[in-house]
């Protein structure tokens, strides 16, 4: 049996960690680009050596990647991004396809990618699942978690695709806008399970779940 590959994303703060947490308890391999992101850029790497080359040293802590200091500027500054984005992304999809080769045959292997829309991966996985938030509740999460301003949350999200981008190819979606965590768990809990039946009967397609 072929392993099931799923995908996931939404946009900044909606809840895509803690989905993911939820499908982890369930058995599912949770494949993190962003923790992938900060893996290819760690010190010795290729990929911090050519950030350097691009962005210079002001972009360096104690010979760490200042993160801090790099999202000012590719915030800003939408070529600066394109050109992180073009140094970023390719090493986080081989590494990927490294960890996604080494799952067992029959495993439920979810990538959780922040943009997979926006970098063309809609058509690449067996379900495209999208948590989803109003933008008005991404705000007063970045500024509760994050401490932004709002023009700060605006250019954050701004950078993303926008929400009906990423709702025109969801196969499921989740509804995290006001949902506790006891009842996302269940929402999730059904999903994956009906993913599990599905698999296990050759059935292609998933429910989609909450209203965008």
């Amino acid at each position: 049996m072929a392993r099931l590959r799923i995908g996931l994303t939404g946009g900044i703060a909606s809840g895509k960690s803690t989905v993911a947490g939820i499908l982890a308890d369930l058995g599912a391999v949770i494949i993190d680009s962003d923790l992938l992101a900060r893996e290819v850029v760690e010190p010795g790497t290729e990929g911090l050596a050519k950030i350097i080359e691009r962005f210079g040293d002001r972009v360096i802590s104690d010979g760490r990647l200042d993160r801090a200091a790099l999202g000012k500027i590719i915030f800003s500054d939408p070529r600066a991004r394109a050109d992180l984005e073009s140094i970023i992304h390719p090493a986080v999809r081989r590494r990927a396809a490294e960890l996604e080769a080494v799952a067992g045959s029959d495993a439920v292997v979810v990538q959780m990618i922040p943009l997979l829309v926006e970098t063309g991966q809609a058509d690449a996985f067996d379900r495209l699942v999208v948590v989803d938030v109003p933008p008005e509740v991404q705000r007063q999460r970045l500024a509760d978690r994050n401490g932004l301003t709002e023009q700060e949350a605006e250019a954050r999200i701004g950078a993303q695709a926008s929400r009906a981008d990423r709702l025109a190819v969801a196969d499921v979606v989740i509804d995290n806008s006001d949902a506790g965590l006891d009842q996302l768990r269940q929402r999730v809990t059904e999903i994956f399970r009906s993913w599990q039946s599905e698999h296990a009967n050759g059935t292609p397609g998933g429910p989609a779940v909450g209203n965008p």
